[in-house]
């Protein structure tokens, strides 16, 4: 299940939290991963620890010549890009009338300018390969209203769009192209919130607690993989059931 035996993905973001874990699975199904981000002595440490199958590439995912290179350091290294994880991305959190255009245009340029840039520099790798996987990261802000995330909801709900549209372009060219929306997971960056891990740490899901890097990649690495070889522009929440609805807390019989 979920094989990736001789396939190569690139991850952006992919040195710590959800990228990180990944990379990790990603390695672990059998992959080779070409870990991109700004973190380089994070993303080294990583390639080192996952062993001959994969490598590092400093990625500024607004560069649209760094995603030139790292594909063709991809191809270079491995042969052939067959999977594209655009999980790199910043979080935000003020009131719109607080936040300034400059800090808007900075987040949608990271968050959603970066995934645009990925996939245009990757479909024709993939295209030479003979089709593949591309998993856009976008967020439970991405499927609902969430306050004090002008930018970041914004920039997420395009990535929902932008998806769907590389869905529609890119199927007979056998490029799959999805969405993973993760809800509040537990990542070196959400760490900060102070919100604590395990059962009953954040009731305002309905499963209580917040999700685990692992349980978004398992995700991820099963849209990478021939086990989801007929699905594309779909949207997966994986987010505790965040975005179903309000969570209601009820006695029986009262």
């Amino acid at each position: 299940m979920n094989d990736l035996t001789g396939k190569t993905v690139l991850v952006s973001g992919g040195a710590r939290g959800i990228g990180a874990e990944i990379a990790r699975r990603a390695v672990a199904a059998g992959g080779s991963v070409v870990i991109g981000d700004v973190l380089d002595d994070e993303g080294r440490a990583l390639a080192a620890e996952l062993g001959e199958r994969a490598r590092f590439v400093s990625l500024d995912v607004t560069s649209e010549e760094a995603w030139q290179a790292a594909v063709a350091y991809a191809v270079q290294e491995f042969g052939a890009v067959h999977g594209l994880v655009n999980n790199a991305g910043v979080s935000t959190g003020m009131p719109l009338d607080q936040e300034s255009v400059e800090h808007f245009r900075k987040v949608v340029d990271i968050n959603l300018v970066g995934v645009f840039a990925g996939m245009r520099t990757a479909i024709p790798a993939m295209k030479e390969a003979g089709g593949g996987s591309i998993v856009n990261i976008s967020s439970a802000a991405g499927l609902m209203g969430l306050a004090l995330t002008s930018s970041y909801g914004a920039s997420k709900w395009a990535v929902r769009g932008l998806t769907k549209i590389a869905a529609v372009e890119q199927g007979t060219a056998r490029i799959r192209v999805n969405s993973v929306h993760p809800g509040m997971t537990y990542t070196p960056m959400t760490a900060q919130l102070g919100i604590p891990r395990g059962e009953g740490g954040y009731p305002n899901t309905p499963m209580g607690r917040v999700g685990e890097a692992g349980e978004i990649a398992s995700a991820v690495v099963f849209l990478l993989s021939d086990d989801a070889a007929y699905v594309t522009g779909a949207e997966l929440a994986v987010d505790g059931g965040w975005t179903t609805g309000p969570t209601v807390k009820y006695v029986m019989g009262q």
